[in-house]
């Protein structure tokens, strides 16, 4: 069965149709984006806490440690990097090493709703490679933060598995606030809060 003729819909609660094969912008919507991610569990929900750490909290994270690393970013960057996860809002959080024993299919349905999403809200389709390399830095130490202080990891394992992380660059008690598992309305309404004020930045929106 050919692509063109596979579907694979999923109505959102916005009313959208969205073929998760053959994405269209159109049927992207921030409000879907945020409930879902909010809703899926990081570390298959095997972490600390009286709640999930959310795909949602973890974009904010990574939001921040990239900024951290990258202040001159500009606004258009900065949406590429919270939306990153984005497509995790219908395809679920799947764990890195099931992820590459799935192989390029799973990426490449992964991959056109990313750049569908990204259109969506007026982004390049796909990052430049010097920001994919940014993002996938912070990623990586987001995973080493969240392994360390939610998913029971010692330190050292963390570090052979991701990497040694630069300390971030803000307090502690705004660490604490970031790494603490949120509840999910929290975890929508602070995605949401993130997008809408750097989308405020973008000249002309």
């Amino acid at each position: 069965m050919s692509r063109q003729s596979a579907r694979a819909w999923q109505r959102m609660l916005s009313g959208r149709r969205l073929d998760i094969l053959d994405p269209s912008p159109v049927d992207v919507e921030l409000s879907d984006i945020a409930h879902g991610l909010a809703r899926v569990a990081r570390w298959n929900g095997q972490t600390l806490g009286d709640y999930p750490f959310s795909v949602a909290q973890h974009s904010v994270l990574v939001l921040e440690l990239f900024r951290a690393a990258n202040p001159e970013a500009g606004p258009a960057a900065q949406l590429q990097t919270l939306l990153h996860d984005a497509p995790e809002y219908v395809m679920g959080d799947i764990i890195s090493p099931f992820k590459a024993a799935m192989g390029g299919n799973y990426k490449d349905v992964e991959n056109r709703l990313l750049s569908a999403i990204y259109l969506r809200f007026s982004l390049p389709a796909t990052m430049p490679a010097a920001q994919v390399r940014q993002v996938k830095k912070a990623d990586r130490e987001a995973a080493f933060f969240e392994a360390t202080h939610l998913a029971g990891f010692d330190p050292a394992e963390a570090r052979r598995l991701f990497g040694e992380p630069a300390r971030p660059a803000f307090d502690l008690d705004a660490f604490d606030s970031l790494i603490r598992p949120w509840p999910t309305q929290q975890a929508h309404g602070r995605f949401i809060e993130t997008f809408e004020a750097i989308s405020a930045l973008v000249p002309g929106a």
